[in-house]
């Protein structure tokens, strides 16, 4: 399993956008009012102005799975709690949020 991406949840995506632009010191690869990523040598970084929506505590590093069912329901009955259940979020991706015992999030996200 490798690490897809990291996820921050912004409340001003304009300002959040801004800023990540000069601190990673490259444009955004993709720039849309529900998402604004990054490749910053090689890792996927993400701005998500819906963050708070999502139940987003923090930073998310969600990690690559071929069977998004499959690892929800392992890491639910390893003691973990689904936050967003498993959701299609566009082209033919769809993810998932977790929690561990003590709060900590972790995501699982599948590309089509």
């Amino acid at each position: 399993m490798s690490n897809h991406s990291i996820v921050i949840p912004v409340d001003d995506l304009a300002t959040a956008t801004a800023l990540y632009t000069t601190a990673f010191g490259v444009e955004p690869h993709t720039d849309t009012p529900y998402y604004v990523g990054f490749s910053v040598g090689g890792q996927e970084i993400g701005l998500n102005p819906q963050g708070a929506a999502d139940q987003m505590t923090g930073p998310v590093v969600y990690w690559d799975t071929d069977d998004l069912a499959a690892k929800v329901a392992e890491v639910e009955a390893a003691g973990g709690t689904v936050v967003r259940p498993v959701s299609e979020v566009g082209g033919g991706t769809s993810l998932a949020l977790l929690t561990d015992p003590a709060g900590n999030q972790v995501g699982f996200i599948s590309q089509g």
